[in-house]
C-alpha cells in the first residue's frame, strides 16, 4: 500500500474516532451530561480539533521515511509495521475530543454551547468557518497598510511640531550697532577737526600768521 494511501486511511480512522468520542458517555463528574453533550456538539460544529487530524499520520509518515532511509532493505516491513502501530494509536484521538469538550464546558454555559452549535451548523456559520481564514488574511494585509500609514503620519506630524517648537525657542539675532548710520554709510571720524578749528596739536599756524 502506498504511503499516502495509508496516511489517508489513518486520517479516516482518526475522524471516526472523533465521532465516537463526541458520542461517548460523560467523562467528568463535575459537569452534567447535558452540558457535556452541548460541548461535544459545539466542538463538532466549529471543527475545533480538525487542525490536529494530521498529527499522527504525519508522525507515522516521517518515522517511516526515516527508518527506510536507514534500512532500505526493510522498506516493506517498515511500512507495514508503522501503519499497523499508528492505526492502533488512532483510537487515542478520542482522548483529545474528550479534553476539547471538557475545556469548552468549563468556559461556556450549556446555553452558550447550544447557541454556538446552532449558529455554526447554520449556513452563515458554515460560511464563516470556510471563508474566515481568507477574510482574516485580507484583514491582516489591510491592517499592515493602515499601520504603516498611521506610523508615517504620526512621525511627520510630531516632527513638524518639534521643529516649530525648536524654531520658536531659538535666541533672537543681535541688534545692529547703534553707532552705525541707518543708511549703512561709514560713521564720521571723531578725530577730524570741525570746520574753522585748529588742529588739536597746534602744530600748523593759521593762515596769515607769518610776518
Amino acid at each position: 500500500m502506498m504511503l499516502h494511501k495509508r496516511v489517508r486511511r489513518l486520517s479516516t480512522i482518526l475522524a471516526a474516532s472523533a465521532v465516537l468520542a463526541l458520542s461517548s458517555p460523560a467523562f467528568s463528574q463535575d459537569i452534567s451530561e447535558s452540558h457535556l453533550k452541548a460541548a461535544r456538539a459545539a466542538v463538532a460544529a466549529i471543527h475545533a480539533t480538525d487542525p490536529f487530524d494530521n498529527i499522527l499520520p504525519q508522525a507515522a509518515a516521517a518515522l517511516e521515511n526515516q527508518l527506510i532511509q536507514k534500512n532500505p532493505d526493510m522498506q516493506e516491513l517498515i511500512g507495514k509495521t508503522v501503519t499497523e502501530k499508528a492505526m492502533g494509536l488512532a483510537a487515542r484521538r478520542a482522548d483529545l475530543e474528550k479534553e476539547a469538550a471538557l475545556a469548552y464546558a468549563k468556559v461556556f454555559s450549556e446555553k452558550d454551547l447550544n447557541d454556538i452549535a446552532t449558529f455554526y451548523s447554520s449556513e452563515a456559520g458554515k460560511k464563516l468557518l470556510d471563508s474566515g481564514p481568507a477574510v482574516t488574511r485580507d484583514l491582516v494585509k489591510a491592517a499592515d497598510i493602515w499601520q504603516n500609514g498611521v506610523a508615517r503620519d504620526l512621525a511627520q506630524q510630531v516632527g513638524e511640531t518639534l521643529a516649530a517648537a525648536a524654531k520658536a525657542a531659538a535666541p533672537a539675532k543681535p541688534a545692529k550697532d547703534a553707532t552705525a548710520p541707518a543708511d549703512g554709510s561709514a560713521p564720521a571720524d571723531s578725530s577730524a577737526p570741525a570746520d574753522d578749528q585748529a588742529p588739536a596739536d597746534n602744530s600748523a599756524p593759521a593762515d596769515n600768521s607769518q610776518n
